[in-house]
């Protein structure tokens, strides 16, 4: 979501936003080997959008300086990806390993080659009208994407005002070249994930500081919306035993039934995205602020 943390706080603070500061962990999801929160040593501004491939290894964006990062857990090797990154945010990756990117810079979705090179533009305008600012996606089993569309003011913009009034969840077919607007009552819609059955969406809106589970239809519409939990979320991710991930100030956990479980404190200030990682994965990895944290985990990743 950027660094527009002071803003941040204002929004949430009027939400009643409020969270443990204890580390606790009910159902033994952290492996009992536990270390502690390792951090990736760099001098970044502000990580987000972690995603992994299917080796296991995680990309992440550092927005302020345009750059996409990759980062091995096994061989901890951390390598430039991408240059010029369209200040991507959020991110994901499809089954040709392609990333998929927010990005932000021109209110776009981009897929960017497996070597960083060639970027497509999958998505720039709609109805003529430019994106608010692509935030964070889900690619489902069809390669079709699910993003949110909030929009928060960039420094390197030359416009101040939005084109789009609504603050969207959209829906991108594959192949198409317009999306479909699948939610427009959220306040300001963030961290999106979908279950690994194809047969749910999640979605926060961090305006509201709630996080809502919604049914997928078979033409990628929405339907059943429920209230998941009262708390938002910068970006979200769930694991195999179905349990959902809330970032902020640091990282909570619910189950499946939503039921508070687990909380992990993060040193930084504002803990904006989530993934899983590594060649099991079983390694949580979290984009706080400047740094990346990663956490050794009993549980898999969903995605």
């Amino acid at each position: 979501m950027k660094y527009l943390f002071s803003a941040l706080l204002i929004s949430l603070s009027a939400a009643a936003w409020s969270q443990p500061t204890a580390f606790f962990d009910s159902t033994g999801i952290i492996a009992s080997n536990f270390e502690g929160l390792m951090k990736i040593k760099q001098a970044f501004s502000f990580t987000e959008g972690p995603v992994a491939d299917k080796d296991g290894k995680v990309y992440f964006t550092d927005q302020p300086n345009n750059k996409i990062w990759r980062y091995d857990p096994q061989t901890t090797v951390l390598w430039e990806f991408k240059k010029d990154a369209g200040r991507a945010n959020g991110l994901d990756i499809d089954a040709k390993g392609n990333i998929i990117a927010c990005a932000d810079e021109n209110n776009e979705i981009w897929s960017i080659d497996t070597r960083g090179h060639i970027v497509k533009v999958l998505l720039g305008k709609v109805d003529g009208k430019k994106l608010n600012g692509p935030n964070d996606l889900w690619i489902d089993r069809k390669g079709g994407i699910y993003f949110t569309d909030p929009y928060y003011q960039r420094d390197y913009w030359t416009r101040t005002t939005p084109e789009i009034k609504e603050q969207n969840v959209y829906y991108l077919p594959k192949g198409a070249t317009q999306p479909i607007t699948v939610s427009n009552e959220l306040v300001k819609p963030n961290g999106i994930t979908g279950s690994g059955d194809g047969k749910y969406l999640f979605v926060a809106d961090i305006g509201d500081n709630k996080t809502y589970k919604f049914q997928i239809n078979a033409d990628g519409t929405l339907s059943g919306k429920q209230l998941f939990v009262a708390q938002g979320s910068d970006g979200i991710t769930l694991d195999n035993r179905g349990n959902l991930y809330l970032t902020g100030n640091g990282v909570t956990v619910y189950d499946s039934t939503g039921k508070k479980t687990a909380y992990i404190p993060v040193p930084e200030k504002w803990t904006a995205n989530i993934c899983f990682g590594g060649k099991e994965r079983n390694i949580l990895f979290m984009t706080a602020g400047p740094s990346v944290y990663h956490l050794r985990m009993k549980v898999q990743g969903n995605e």
